[in-house]
Protein backbone atom coordinates (compact mmCIF):
# COMPACT_ATOMS: atom_id res chain seq x y z
CA UNK A 1 0.00 0.00 0.00
CA UNK A 2 1.48 3.34 -1.10
CA UNK A 3 1.59 5.81 1.78
CA UNK A 4 0.84 9.53 1.71
CA UNK A 5 4.50 10.27 2.58
CA UNK A 6 5.75 8.18 -0.37
CA UNK A 7 3.41 9.98 -2.75
CA UNK A 8 4.46 13.37 -1.39
CA UNK A 9 8.17 12.59 -1.79
CA UNK A 10 7.63 11.40 -5.36
CA UNK A 11 5.60 14.48 -6.24
CA UNK A 12 8.25 16.72 -4.70
CA UNK A 13 10.78 15.22 -7.10
CA UNK A 14 8.55 16.08 -10.03
CA UNK A 15 7.83 19.49 -8.55
CA UNK A 16 11.58 20.15 -8.52
CA UNK A 17 11.60 19.69 -12.30
CA UNK A 18 8.54 21.94 -12.58
CA UNK A 19 10.34 24.68 -10.62
CA UNK A 20 13.50 24.22 -12.71
CA UNK A 21 11.55 24.70 -15.95
CA UNK A 22 9.71 27.70 -14.53
CA UNK A 23 12.77 29.51 -13.16
CA UNK A 24 15.00 28.91 -16.17
CA UNK A 25 12.25 29.96 -18.57
CA UNK A 26 11.65 33.16 -16.63
CA UNK A 27 15.35 34.03 -16.32
CA UNK A 28 15.93 33.60 -20.06
CA UNK A 29 12.60 34.74 -21.52
CA UNK A 30 12.35 38.08 -19.67
CA UNK A 31 15.51 39.64 -21.19
CA UNK A 32 14.96 37.92 -24.56
CA UNK A 33 11.44 39.31 -24.66
CA UNK A 34 12.82 42.84 -24.26
CA UNK A 35 15.21 42.28 -27.17
CA UNK A 36 12.35 40.95 -29.30
CA UNK A 37 10.24 43.98 -28.31
CA UNK A 38 12.95 46.35 -29.52
CA UNK A 39 13.13 44.37 -32.77
CA UNK A 40 9.37 44.65 -33.27
CA UNK A 41 9.61 48.43 -32.73
CA UNK A 42 12.68 48.90 -34.94
CA UNK A 43 12.63 51.66 -37.52
CA UNK A 44 14.37 49.24 -39.90
CA UNK A 45 11.27 47.85 -41.63
CA UNK A 46 12.66 44.45 -42.78
CA UNK A 47 13.75 43.64 -39.22
CA UNK A 48 10.46 44.85 -37.78
CA UNK A 49 8.40 42.76 -40.22
CA UNK A 50 10.51 39.62 -39.66
CA UNK A 51 10.30 39.92 -35.86
CA UNK A 52 6.57 40.62 -35.86
CA UNK A 53 5.95 37.66 -38.19
CA UNK A 54 7.88 35.34 -35.87
CA UNK A 55 5.95 36.66 -32.86
CA UNK A 56 2.67 36.17 -34.73
CA UNK A 57 3.56 32.55 -35.57
CA UNK A 58 4.68 31.69 -32.04
CA UNK A 59 1.67 33.32 -30.39
CA UNK A 60 -0.70 31.81 -32.95
CA UNK A 61 0.34 28.17 -32.53
CA UNK A 62 0.00 25.94 -29.44
CA UNK A 63 2.96 25.60 -27.12
CA UNK A 64 2.40 21.83 -27.24
CA UNK A 65 3.01 21.87 -31.01
CA UNK A 66 6.15 23.94 -30.57
CA UNK A 67 7.46 21.42 -28.02
CA UNK A 68 6.90 18.55 -30.43
CA UNK A 69 8.55 20.40 -33.32
CA UNK A 70 11.65 21.32 -31.32
CA UNK A 71 12.09 17.84 -29.84
CA UNK A 72 11.17 15.67 -32.84
CA UNK A 73 11.73 18.12 -35.71
CA UNK A 74 15.52 17.83 -36.20
CA UNK A 75 15.36 14.03 -36.35
CA UNK A 76 12.33 13.87 -38.67
CA UNK A 77 13.46 16.63 -41.03
CA UNK A 78 17.24 16.27 -41.08
CA UNK A 79 17.93 12.88 -39.57
CA UNK A 80 20.01 14.37 -36.78
CA UNK A 81 19.70 14.11 -33.02
CA UNK A 82 17.97 17.14 -31.55
CA UNK A 83 17.95 18.44 -28.00
CA UNK A 84 17.50 16.18 -25.01
CA UNK A 85 14.08 16.28 -23.41
CA UNK A 86 14.55 18.95 -20.73
CA UNK A 87 16.62 21.29 -22.95
CA UNK A 88 13.90 20.94 -25.62
CA UNK A 89 11.31 22.04 -23.08
CA UNK A 90 13.43 25.02 -22.01
CA UNK A 91 14.04 26.14 -25.61
CA UNK A 92 10.35 25.86 -26.53
CA UNK A 93 9.19 27.65 -23.38
CA UNK A 94 11.76 30.43 -23.65
CA UNK A 95 10.90 31.18 -27.29
CA UNK A 96 7.18 31.04 -26.61
CA UNK A 97 7.19 33.23 -23.51
CA UNK A 98 9.74 35.66 -24.91
CA UNK A 99 7.27 36.41 -27.71
CA UNK A 100 4.40 36.94 -25.25
CA UNK A 101 6.58 39.07 -22.97
CA UNK A 102 7.74 41.13 -25.96
CA UNK A 103 4.19 42.24 -26.69
CA UNK A 104 3.70 43.23 -23.05
CA UNK A 105 6.97 45.20 -23.12
CA UNK A 106 6.05 46.84 -26.44
CA UNK A 107 2.66 47.92 -25.16
CA UNK A 108 4.22 49.37 -22.01
CA UNK A 109 6.95 51.26 -23.86
CA UNK A 110 4.73 52.64 -26.61
CA UNK A 111 2.21 53.96 -24.08
CA UNK A 112 4.78 56.25 -22.45
CA UNK A 113 3.97 59.83 -23.55
CA UNK A 114 6.32 61.05 -26.29
CA UNK A 115 6.71 64.35 -24.47
CA UNK A 116 8.75 62.70 -21.71
CA UNK A 117 11.26 61.42 -24.25
CA UNK A 118 11.52 64.87 -25.85
CA UNK A 119 11.92 66.51 -22.42
CA UNK A 120 14.82 64.18 -21.70
CA UNK A 121 16.51 65.19 -24.97
CA UNK A 122 16.06 68.86 -24.09
CA UNK A 123 17.81 68.19 -20.76
CA UNK A 124 20.76 66.75 -22.63
CA UNK A 125 20.14 63.10 -21.75
CA UNK A 126 21.09 60.28 -24.10
CA UNK A 127 18.55 57.75 -25.37
CA UNK A 128 19.95 55.15 -22.97
CA UNK A 129 19.68 57.52 -20.01
CA UNK A 130 16.11 58.43 -20.96
CA UNK A 131 15.15 54.76 -21.13
CA UNK A 132 16.66 53.75 -17.78
CA UNK A 133 15.94 56.94 -15.80
CA UNK A 134 12.54 57.96 -17.18
CA UNK A 135 10.91 55.20 -19.19
CA UNK A 136 11.85 51.97 -17.43
CA UNK A 137 10.13 52.47 -14.05
CA UNK A 138 6.92 53.61 -15.73
CA UNK A 139 7.03 50.59 -18.04
CA UNK A 140 7.46 48.30 -15.02
CA UNK A 141 4.40 49.88 -13.40
CA UNK A 142 2.32 49.42 -16.55
CA UNK A 143 3.29 45.83 -17.26
CA UNK A 144 3.07 44.34 -13.76
CA UNK A 145 -0.55 43.18 -14.09
CA UNK A 146 -0.31 41.55 -17.54
CA UNK A 147 3.12 40.14 -16.69
CA UNK A 148 1.75 38.53 -13.52
CA UNK A 149 -0.92 36.78 -15.59
CA UNK A 150 1.69 35.37 -17.98
CA UNK A 151 3.96 34.22 -15.16
CA UNK A 152 1.08 32.41 -13.45
CA UNK A 153 0.15 30.82 -16.78
CA UNK A 154 3.76 29.67 -17.12
CA UNK A 155 3.48 27.77 -13.83
CA UNK A 156 0.56 25.76 -15.20
CA UNK A 157 2.05 25.38 -18.68
CA UNK A 158 5.02 23.50 -17.24
CA UNK A 159 2.70 20.46 -17.14
CA UNK A 160 2.96 20.34 -20.96
CA UNK A 161 6.52 19.03 -20.55
CA UNK A 162 5.05 15.58 -19.97
CA UNK A 163 4.11 15.50 -23.67
CA UNK A 164 7.71 14.56 -24.44
CA UNK A 165 8.01 12.40 -21.30
CA UNK A 166 9.70 14.93 -19.02
CA UNK A 167 8.88 13.85 -15.47
CA UNK A 168 7.41 16.99 -13.93
CA UNK A 169 4.83 16.87 -11.15
CA UNK A 170 1.83 15.79 -13.28
CA UNK A 171 3.89 13.04 -14.92
CA UNK A 172 4.97 11.88 -11.46
CA UNK A 173 1.33 11.66 -10.37
CA UNK A 174 0.33 9.78 -13.51
CA UNK A 175 2.77 7.01 -12.52
CA UNK A 176 0.53 6.25 -9.52
CA UNK A 177 -2.50 5.85 -11.77
CA UNK A 178 -0.95 2.65 -13.10
CA UNK A 179 -1.18 1.40 -9.51
CA UNK A 180 -4.87 2.22 -9.40
CA UNK A 181 -4.43 5.47 -7.42
CA UNK A 182 -6.16 8.59 -8.73
CA UNK A 183 -5.87 10.90 -5.72
CA UNK A 184 -2.16 11.80 -6.29
CA UNK A 185 -3.21 13.49 -9.53
CA UNK A 186 -5.60 15.78 -7.63
CA UNK A 187 -3.00 16.21 -4.90
CA UNK A 188 -0.75 17.99 -7.42
CA UNK A 189 -3.26 20.84 -7.34
CA UNK A 190 -2.10 21.68 -3.82
CA UNK A 191 1.44 22.25 -5.08
CA UNK A 192 0.24 24.49 -7.91
CA UNK A 193 -2.04 26.48 -5.62
CA UNK A 194 0.73 27.09 -3.09
CA UNK A 195 3.20 28.09 -5.81
CA UNK A 196 0.75 30.44 -7.50
CA UNK A 197 -0.31 31.82 -4.12
CA UNK A 198 3.28 32.81 -3.34
CA UNK A 199 3.68 34.43 -6.77
CA UNK A 200 0.42 36.34 -6.32
CA UNK A 201 1.63 37.75 -3.00
CA UNK A 202 4.96 38.76 -4.57
CA UNK A 203 3.25 40.59 -7.41
CA UNK A 204 0.91 42.38 -5.00
CA UNK A 205 3.93 43.49 -3.01
CA UNK A 206 5.59 44.75 -6.21
CA UNK A 207 2.43 46.65 -7.15
CA UNK A 208 2.39 48.35 -3.74
CA UNK A 209 6.06 49.29 -4.05
CA UNK A 210 5.43 50.93 -7.44
CA UNK A 211 2.12 52.56 -6.45
CA UNK A 212 3.82 55.94 -6.08
CA UNK A 213 4.49 56.06 -9.84
CA UNK A 214 1.93 58.00 -11.84
CA UNK A 215 1.15 56.50 -15.25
Amino acid sequence: MTSFAEVTLKLLEGFGTTCYIFILTLVLALPLGLIVAFGSMSRFKPLRYVVRTIVWIIRGTPLMLQLIVIFYGPGLLFGVTGFDRVPSVIVAFVINYACYFSEIYRGGIENIPRGQYEAGLVLGMTKVQIFFRITLLQVVKRILAPMSNEVITLVKDTSLARIISVVEIIKSAEAFMRQGLIWPLFYTGVFYLLFIGILTLLFRYAEKKTAYLKV
